[in-house]
């Protein structure tokens, strides 16, 4: 299966996923956004195979979106998009593309819904508390 992780290594949520699939099994492409940045086209491409706008996809938390005024009524989504292009941090991570689908992975155990194959359990959320049993049965 091909996976390509859309990746910000600082985030804990995003790490947490990377390793999820990693524990998993599987060996992701890892795109760290900060450093190649993204196109408005790939942006458009990945929130539509996602289901989501790009007003759902912006990171507000620790970025400028704020400030450049993204989360006024009215602001549209190629604003935003264009936004995301030159400020790659406002786009919430991590993103995840798989055969089964592609979605934002926040909570870090969403990755999960994406993937065929789990790791082993017992397996910690990111918290420490159960997310897989130790028959591997997901825990909710």
């Amino acid at each position: 299966m091909d996976i390509i992780i859309h990746h910000f290594p600082e985030c804990g949520t995003s790490t947490h996923a990377l390793k999820i699939i990693r524990d998993a099994g599987y060996d992701p492409v890892v795109n760290e956004y900060m450093k190649t940045g993204w196109t408005k086209p790939q942006l458009q491409e990945l929130f539509a195979a996602a289901g989501m706008t790009a007003r759902r996809a912006l990171r507000i938390h620790k970025t400028n979106a704020k400030e450049l005024g993204l989360t006024a009524e009215g602001v549209s989504e190629d604003e935003i998009l264009d936004a995301m292009v030159v400020f790659p941090k406002l786009v919430n991570r991590p993103i995840v593309v798989t055969d089964d689908g592609v979605a934002l992975c926040r909570p870090s155990e969403a990755v999960l819904d994406l993937l065929p194959n789990w790791p082993a359990g017992p397996y910690p959320a990111k918290d420490g508390s159960p997310l897989i049993d130790a028959d591997g049965n997901r825990v909710d």
